[in-house]
C-alpha cells in the first residue's frame, strides 16, 4: 500500500512538472505572438459599398504629410462637388479593425498608410485606393494611457515611411517592404520629456532633414538625417517641454525657418543649424498647443485652445525677428485653421462657435454656434468641417455670413471624432477610431 502511494505521488509530481513546462512554453509563445501579431484583427475587414473598383487617376503624389503639402489644411483638388446629396456623398468603402487611434491617413504612390493601437502595439496598415488590404507591420509600443491610441500622421517621403509613436520613438521604414531602416528613442537619447497625452507631433521633412521636438532642456529640437537617423544639429530652443505641435517650415528669407510651439511659447529656429531666431510667449489656460503655425505673405498665425486665442506675427529682419500684430480670443484647441481669400476659418474651444476672422486685422467677422469644436480643411474653394459631435459639413467660405451647404453624420467607428479628414483624388477620407471611411466627393 505504501509503495502504491509513493508511485502515485511520484506520478503526480511528474505530471505537475509536465504541466508547469507546458504553461511556461505557452506563456512564452503568447508573449511572442503578442509582440508581433495584431490579435485584435489579423486582417482588417474592408466593406465595399460601391460595386467594383473605382478608376484611379494615373497621376499619384509621391509624398504625403500632416495637413497637406504646405501643412495648411489645403488640399489641391479640382472638380469636387459643390453640394452633397441628402445623407452625404457616396460611401465607396470602409475598413473596420484598425484598433484605437487618431492618426489621419497618409496617401501616396497609390497606397493608404494608417496606424492603430492593438494590444499595446503601434500597428501600421497599408491599403490600396479601393480599400483592399495589402500589408501590416507591428512597429513598436504605443501610447496606452490617457486617450489610448496612435496619434501622429505618417510622413511618406523618398521611398520611406516616418512614424513618430506616442511613446517618443521615431521609426523609419522602407515604403515597399515595411522593413525597419532605423529608429531613435528621442526621449531616452535626447533627454526628452513625454507629456500628459503622449507625443502627437507629426514629423516635418525638408530636403534631407527631419525636424522633431524631443522637448529636453538641452535637446529641445533636433534635426536628423532622414536617410540614417544621424543627428545633424540639436538646439536648446526655449528649454521647455513639447506641446503636441507639429512644426512648420518657412522659406523665402536669407535663412530657412522652422517654427513650432512648446510649453507656453512660439519658437523659431534656423533650419540649417538650429540657432534660435526668436521666441514669443503665448500663455493659455493649459500647455497644449497642437495646431501647426500657419504662414502666408510674411505673417505667421498661431492658435491655441483653453482661452489662449490666436496670435499673428510679422516676420522681421529677414527672418531673424517677429513682431506681434494682433491677438484675439478665437481659441481652437486641436482642429487647425485654414486661410482662404484673406480670411481665416476655424472653430473655438472655450470661446465656442465656428468663426471667420480677417487675416489682416484679426477682427472676427462672424461667429455661429455650430460645428464646434471641429477640425477644418479645404479643397476646391470649399471648407470641409468635421465636428467633435460627428458632423461632417461642407461650408462655403463666405466672409459675410456662415453658409452651411451640406452635411451628414459620421456614425461608424469608435471613440472621439478627432482625426483630421484628408482629401485625395476626389475621395474624402474620415478616420474615427477603428474605422476608416472613403467618400466620393468628385463629379464623375
Amino acid at each position: 500500500m505504501a509503495k502504491a502511494k509513493k508511485i502515485i505521488l511520484l506520478s503526480l509530481k511528474i505530471l505537475g512538472g509536465i504541466i508547469g513546462v507546458l504553461v511556461i512554453v505557452g506563456l512564452l509563445y503568447w508573449r511572442s505572438i503578442s509582440r508581433h501579431d495584431f490579435k485584435a484583427a489579423d486582417i482588417p475587414v474592408t466593406v465595399t459599398v460601391f460595386e467594383g473598383d473605382r478608376e484611379i487617376s494615373d497621376v499619384q503624389n509621391t509624398t504625403s504629410q500632416w495637413r497637406g503639402v504646405n501643412r495648411d489644411g489645403i488640399y489641391h483638388e479640382t472638380g469636387l462637388l459643390k453640394e452633397w446629396p441628402d445623407g452625404g456623398p457616396q460611401l465607396l468603402w470602409y475598413v473596420e479593425g484598425l484598433g484605437d487611434g487618431y492618426t489621419s491617413p497618409a496617401v501616396a504612390n497609390g497606397k493608404i498608410y494608417i496606424a492603430g493601437l492593438a494590444d499595446g502595439d503601434l500597428v501600421l496598415f497599408v491599403f490600396d485606393l479601393n480599400g483592399k488590404f495589402l500589408n501590416r507591420r507591428v512597429v513598436g509600443k504605443e501610447w496606452r494611457k490617457s486617450y489610448p491610441g496612435t496619434r501622429s500622421t505618417i510622413a511618406v517621403n523618398d521611398g520611406k515611411l516616418y512614424i513618430f509613436g506616442g511613446m517618443g520613438t521615431l521609426h523609419c521604414l522602407d515604403e515597399e517592404t515595411l522593413s525597419e531602416i532605423w529608429k531613435r528613442d528621442l526621449i531616452a537619447e535626447f533627454d526628452g520629456k513625454n507629456i500628459m497625452f503622449g507625443i502627437t507631433e507629426s514629423p516635418l521633412i525638408v530636403d534631407d532633414k527631419i525636424f522633431i521636438t524631443p522637448g529636453g532642456e538641452t535637446h529641445n529640437m533636433v534635426a536628423l538625417n532622414k536617410h540614417t537617423g544621424e543627428l545633424i544639429w540639436s538646439s536648446r530652443g526655449a528649454g521647455t517641454p513639447p506641446a503636441y505641435c507639429s512644426p512648420q517650415f518657412i522659406a523665402g528669407y536669407s535663412i530657412p525657418i522652422i517654427v513650432t510651439n512648446t510649453e507656453n511659447e512660439i519658437v523659431a529656429f534656423n533650419a540649417d543649424n538650429g540657432d534660435v531666431l526668436w521666441i514669443h510667449p503665448q500663455p493659455s489656460g493649459n500647455t497644449i498647443h497642437p495646431n501647426t503655425p500657419l504662414y502666408y505673405g510674411g505673417r505667421i498665425l498661431s492658435i491655441t485652445g483653453y482661452g489662449g486665442g490666436a496670435w499673428q506675427y510679422r516676420i522681421t529682419d529677414d527672418g531673424r525677428g517677429a513682431e506681434l500684430l494682433w491677438h484675439n480670443n478665437a481659441d481652437n484647441q486641436i482642429g487647425g485653421v485654414v486661410k482662404m481669400d484673406g480670411y481665416i476659418f476655424t472653430s473655438g474651444h472655450r470661446s465656442k462657435g465656428f468663426v471667420c476672422i480677417d487675416w489682416q486685422t484679426g477682427d472676427i467677422k462672424w461667429r455661429v454656434n455650430e460645428l464646434a469644436p471641429s477640425a477644418v480643411i479645404a479643397a476646391d474653394g470649399m471648407l470641409y468641417v468635421y465636428s467633435e459631435r460627428g458632423e461632417m459639413a461642407l461650408v462655403k467660405p463666405d466672409p459675410d455670413r456662415f453658409q452651411l451647404v451640406s452635411g451628414f453624420e459620421v456614425t461608424m467607428g469608435t471613440r472621439q471624432h478627432w482625426a483630421h479628414p484628408v482629401i485625395h483624388d476626389g475621395v474624402l477620407y474620415i478616420r474615427r477610431g477603428n474605422v476608416l471611411m472613403a467618400y466620393l466627393v468628385k463629379y464623375i
